[in-house]
């Protein structure tokens, strides 16, 4: 647990930066920008992401909650599932723009409620 403060905190960081390239990449799509395309903004969102799942799997195991045995983690892995899913039809799967913009929105709302559950956890103890 030497390290734990300092891992939640790139945690964190790497969340907020991912959740805000993933609106950039969602204004750009809307905007048909052809910077969604551009080689650094298919590549930089895998580093952070990296970045983020190694942090999220340090958390885990340093703190001894895994999911299915703790619910509020259990919830965010199951949302974070949901988010991948619906941002990959978001920004690159969905037929059309319609399908695009509805696949963002789910995104965008997965994505804040991985954020809530992130922040009101301690209240949340009692589900465990």
């Amino acid at each position: 647990m030497e390290y734990y403060v300092l891992v939640k905190q790139l945690h964190m960081s790497a969340a907020s930066i991912s959740l805000l390239g993933f609106l950039v990449r969602g204004y750009w799509m809307i905007r048909n920008n052809p910077w969604l395309n551009a080689k650094l903004s298919r590549v930089l969102p895998h580093i952070v992401d990296t970045i983020l799942l190694g942090s999220a799997i340090y958390l885990v195991i340093a703190s001894k909650m895994y999911p299915l045995s703790v619910n509020w983690v259990t919830a965010k892995v199951i949302l974070l599932i949901v988010y991948v899913i619906a941002g990959s039809f978001a920004l690159k799967r969905g037929k059309t723009k319609t399908i695009r913009i509805m696949a963002l929105l789910v995104s965008i709302l997965t994505i804040l409620s991985i954020f809530a559950i992130a922040g009101i956890k301690p209240a949340l103890t009692f589900l465990s």
